[in-house]
């Protein structure tokens, strides 16, 4: 930093994927001299040529193979963040621009996804100590930001025993050739993990765990299989905490069809059948941004597991989800916030280490909210807590009083009203409606709601003016986690229960009949959600398809009986 407070950046790789995510994070800022450099002029210039920024934008030529000590003595950066890659694949001599980094005074960050390589670099700690200088490796989603969640989560823990994680990008966000090539590399082939307390190898891309990534109270992901990947967190986070018995991470790349293809793939390598999957890592690379497909939006997720200080067991769980295509700059936001605890006057102890310890959650919260990003925390629950406690989580707290007393049945409650209903005219939205025994439509309608308690789950029996029909309610699992499963006979509904301004929305996920899943596009559907007005509780429920429009539609209120 100079005189002014004045810091300069070289990003080499900066218009590249990750690279240009932090340019575009780091580019509001005014004390920063970003060097956007690459081998292509033309696409440096490009990038800062479309940021609107009040950082100072330098486009530079610069081959990361080339003489990087002259560029350095050249350019003189206060930071170098290396966003190019693959890691994995850095040759005979992967440290090559640390050493020259050291050499020339300047601090060094990196997006590294090699384990071995983060792990690594601590080699250079008293070089980099008499150089007065920060060497910080694998500064991104894995494990700076996945650290800082291990370290939240396990808050009041005596021990955490398991942890695992992954990310699950959105299939429009466009995923870099070197991500693609750092993946090719390992998969099929050894990956080093802790499993049962003890170092073993795993293979890349060949085991898989499912999982739904859901913050509180928000529209969850669709449910994804994830598979094994090589990241730092594998090596780093059993060496940070001695009492961990297993350290998992993986993708979920969607879609899942592609996912399912690399591992097939890894499997064919890892029985020796293919000699590897390098060779056809452009290929791969070309068609995972040709398959795009699915909800525009990706998340992560982290999930740990231990005993709390009386001896119970404890499950604690992060989640995040990025909408649209803003995914991609969360790997750049701990670079980003390490950057600017150093305009701050708090930077990085000196000497070469992993990025684990450089920043807390806390440190992440203004990038998120930049992005719109949401996160949220979720521990596992009594079965004795409401069915919609337990799926909310902390959501619960965020409705009002009047809808949680609603969905607080420890028997059976009964609530009366009245409501208004509408139904639909067509031949099928007749017969649909008449084989439920819907309630005919009028206004000012008496109505009885008996909430009942089944076991864990709920019967939720409506009575229009002597007109009964009745659902059942229960908390979702598999690939229905954080939904509520309710079957209406030979139809089940997964619902996700968002929270928004006040209200409880239901919102249709997935849906199946006779037990078999049906597709999306052929879902029932409609309006559907819960509201507090004049201090009543009030509902507002829509029943229609996308094929044959409205079956039902009842609204109005509900009190104690």
């Amino acid at each position: 930093m100079d005189d002014t407070g004045q810091l300069k950046i070289l990003v080499i790789g900066g218009y590249g994927t990750f690279g240009s995510r932090l340019v575009e994070l780091l580019a509001d800022e005014a004390r920063l001299h970003v060097i956007v450099a690459g081998r292509s002029l033309e696409k440096a210039q490009a990038l800062c040529d479309e940021l609107a920024a009040a950082a100072i934008l330098i486009p530079y030529a610069l081959d990361r193979d080339g003489d990087m000590g002259k560029a350095l003595a050249e350019l003189r950066p206060d930071i170098l963040v290396d966003a190019t890659g693959p890691f994995q694949a850095y040759g005979d001599d992967p440290y090559r621009l640390v050493r020259q980094c050291i050499a020339h005074g300047v601090n060094y960050l990196d997006f590294s996804d090699g384990s071995a390589f983060a792990r690594d670099i601590s080699a250079f700690d008293a070089e980099a100590r008499a150089a007065q200088v920060f060497v910080l490796s694998a500064a991104s989603s894995s494990p700076a930001l996945s650290a800082a969640v291990v370290r939240e989560l396990a808050k009041g823990m005596a021990s955490v025993e398991h942890v695992e994680g992954g990310i699950a990008p959105s299939p429009f966000a466009g995923i870099g050739l070197n991500v693609i090539r750092a993946i090719a590399s390992y998969a099929g082939k050894p990956v080093r993990r802790m499993l049962g307390g003890q170092f073993e190898s795993g293979y890349g891309l060949t085991e898989s765990r499912r999982m739904t990534i859901c913050p509180p109270g928000h529209l969850p992901l669709g449910s994804r299989r994830f598979a094994l990947v090589d990241v730092p967190d594998l090596v780093l986070l059993p060496e940070a905490m001695p009492s961990l018995k297993s350290a998992w991470f993986g993708a979920g790349t969607a879609p899942q069809i592609y996912l399912g293809i690399l591992m097939a793939l890894a499997w064919l390598t890892r029985l020796k059948l293919l000699p590897g999957l390098s060779a056809f890592a452009g290929l791969f690379h070309s068609v995972a941004n040709r398959l795009t497909w699915g909800e525009r939006r990706g998340g992560m997720f982290v999930k740990v597991s231990g005993r709390d200080t009386e001896g119970r067991a404890v499950i604690r769980s992060w989640h995040l989800i990025a909408e649209g295509d803003t995914g991609p700059s969360v790997p750049a936001m701990a670079i980003d916030a390490i950057i600017r605890k150093c305009l701050a006057g708090h930077r990085p102890e000196t000497g070469a280490r992993a990025a684990t310890e450089a920043l807390s959650l806390a440190d992440f919260e203004r990038g998120f909210a930049v992005k719109n990003i949401v996160t949220g925390i979720r521990e596992s629950s009594e079965k004795s807590d409401p069915l919609y406690k337990r799926i909310l989580g902390t959501g619960w707290d965020q409705l009002p009083e009047q809808i949680r007393d609603v969905h607080t049945v420890e028997t059976s409650r009964t609530f009366t009203g009245r409501a208004q209903v509408s139904r639909g005219r067509g031949l099928i939205a007749r017969i649909v409606g008449a084989l439920y025994r819907f309630p005919r439509e009028g206004s000012e309608i008496p109505v009885q709601v008996l909430l009942e308690r089944r076991g864990d789950g709920e019967l939720w029996q409506r009575d229009f003016a002597g007109r009964i029909f009745r659902s059942r309610q229960r908390e979702g699992g598999g690939r229905s986690e954080y939904l509520i499963d309710e079957r209406f006979g030979p139809v089940s509904v997964g619902l996700a229960l968002v929270t928004k301004e006040g209200r409880l929305e239901y919102i249709v996920r997935r849906w199946s009949f006779l037990g078999l899943p049906m597709p999306m596009f052929m879902a029932p559907g409609g309006r559907t959600f819960e509201f507090v007005q004049d201090g009543r509780f009030r509902f507002h429920v829509e029943i229609a398809h996308p094929w044959f429009g409205l079956v039902v539609r009842y609204q109005g209120w509900l009190e104690d009986a």
